[in-house]
Order: structure tokens, then sequence, then C-alpha cells
């Protein structure tokens, strides 16, 4: 997949932006969930019949981030994971779109006539929530009303599971109650971040439990505190183990900074430096303070138990 990355105003003697006619799909895409995938294959099997390429136009930060919503600097899939996912989907281009305060302030007009006509789109899919140009004024019908028939707009309908719409809103308040059942069925997958094993405090070693202590290398959504069943992949394999996302609240000093710590099963490897990747498969139950390293080392063997009954 070819990454192309754009900034308004669009540089029209750019080599790099020249793709031709294409079918794009358009959005932030957050999650990349069922309803985003709905989106992009509707792109993909479109532009099979017209025997043009597909594209996908998202932004970069968060549009929501740059206008005050703090929120949304955390993300379900920071940029690298969503190229991943567009890629495994059948894109076959990305356009990254800087999203900042001169394309913010641009009327819908201005969007559709300055960045879609000069990126020269065949046919534009979007969902049926999908907004843009000043202070989101423009919608789904008005990009029909102003593509003047230089392009087609194929609008998705929302795309519903077990009477639900599903929404990157809805999967960030599920990883914060700890339902990643919900998670999981939401996005089609089970949810992961990733990030560097880093040297830890060591203190799992020595009651028989030694972890990798991860550094997330990008900005995620956290899940709420507590111990889940996971599967980490590390240096191209697969294990099983779980992981506590927390302050530790047993030997707590005070940080309020959440770390991520995972017991792997049956591993012994070294693998400080080493890219981790990590889904969360099942969440067991929620952190808490133990009177006691003995209770402590009780409770871990009873969720490393239950994690594999869950794996």
């Amino acid at each position: 997949m070819r990454i192309i990355p754009i900034s308004y105003p669009i540089d029209l003697d750019a080599s790099t932006l020249f793709v031709g006619e294409q079918v794009v799909a358009i959005g932030d895409f957050d999650g990349v969930h069922l309803g985003h995938q709905e989106v992009i294959g509707r792109a993909i099997r479109t532009a099979k019949k017209m025997g043009l390429p597909t594209a996908i136009m998202t932004f970069h930060p968060h549009p929501r981030a740059v206008m005050g919503q703090d929120k949304y600097i955390e993300l379900l899939t920071p940029m690298r994971k969503k190229m991943e996912m567009f890629a495994s989907l059948g894109v076959n281009h990305t356009y990254i779109v800087t999203f900042d305060a001169s394309l913010m302030r641009l009327s819908p007009e201005h969007f559709v006539d300055r960045v879609l006509d000069r990126l020269g789109v065949h046919s534009v899919i979007c969902g049926f929530d999908f907004t843009f140009g000043y202070q989101g004024k423009g919608t789904p019908d008005s990009l029909c009303n102003l593509s003047h028939g230089k392009f087609s707009v194929e609008v998705v309908r929302p795309f519903h599971m077990d009477g639900e719409k599903v929404s990157s809103t809805l999967i960030r308040e599920s990883l914060q109650q700890g339902d990643i059942d919900t998670v999981t069925r939401l996005l089609g997958r089970p949810y992961s971040i990733s990030g560097i094993v880093v040297d830890g405090e060591k203190r799992g070693r020595t009651i028989g439990f030694p972890t990798a202590n991860l550094q997330l290398d990008e900005s995620y959504v956290i899940p709420t505190n507590g111990v889940y069943a996971i599967k980490a992949l590390v240096k191209g394999e697969t294990y099983r183990g779980v992981m506590n996302i927390g302050v530790k609240p047993t030997f707590s000093n005070g940080e309020l900074k959440p770390s991520f710590e995972a017991h792997l099963f049956d591993f012994s490897d070294q693998i400080y430096g080493e890219h981790m990747n990590v889904e969360l498969i099942a969440f067991l139950r929620p952190e808490r303070k133990f009177a006691s390293i003995d209770e402590l080392i009780a409770q871990i063997r009873l969720d490393a138990e239950t994690a594999k009954q869950k794996l």
C-alpha cells in the first residue's frame, strides 16, 4: 500500500500526489472497527467494478484532538496500526491529511474544491455520520450537492450489532468498563497495544512470576486497570499469558501512571529491547491491593489458571 502524506494547501506539482482516478473512502477510522470496515469494503468493491484503485483519506492528528477534545489524543488505532489494517484490507493508497488550523477553517465548499477535486477522485464513499469543513457543517447530503457531478458519492448506513450502532465511542466506553468481549465483537478482532520491553523493578521474578514490562510506542486508549488474559507476539512467536495494567497498589509508591506488565506462560527468554504486540483476550478482574505477598502470589496463580481456560 502506498502512503501519501498531504497538507493544505495541496501542492499540485508534487509528483507523489499523482494517482489518477480513484475511489476514496474518507473518514478518521479510529479503531478500524466493523462499521469502518463496511465503508472501506464498499470502496474496495466499487473500485473493483470500475477497474480503479482504492484509496483512503484519513486525518492526523485526530480532528477532535485539534479542536480541544483531549481524550482523542489517545487512539484506538494509532497511525502505524491503522496503516497496517488498511493494507491488510486490500487498500491501494492512503492519504494522511494533516489536520491543522488551516484545514479546520476550510468551508465545506472549499474542502471539496481545494482538496477532493484536486486529487481527481472518481467516487467518494463515506459513513452516514461523516462531517467535513468548518465546524463540521458539511454532511453526506451536502457532499452530494457540492460534487456538482464531478464525482459520485456513496453513503454507507450505520452498522449495528446486538441492537447497538458500532462506533469508536462505544468501543472506548467498553474498554474503560473492562468489557473486552464487547470490544472484540465491535472491532471484529481483539484490541491490541504494543511497545518495547524495558527494564522494570524485577519484582515479579522474586515471587516466581517474571514479567515483561511494556513501554507503549504510541498514545493508546488505555483499558481500565486490571488483569487481562492476553496473547503476546514477540520475536515472531505468539505466547499466552496475563497482563496487569495499573499502578500495582500492593507496592504502590503513589504513582498514577499505569504500567503494563505481562507474564508469559512457558517462557524464559531475555527480550529487553524487543517489540511486543499484546492482544487483550479477556478481562479477569480489577486491580486491587493485597494484604500480603503470599496473598498476591496465590491470586496470580489463580489468574494464570483462569487465563489458560479463557485462552
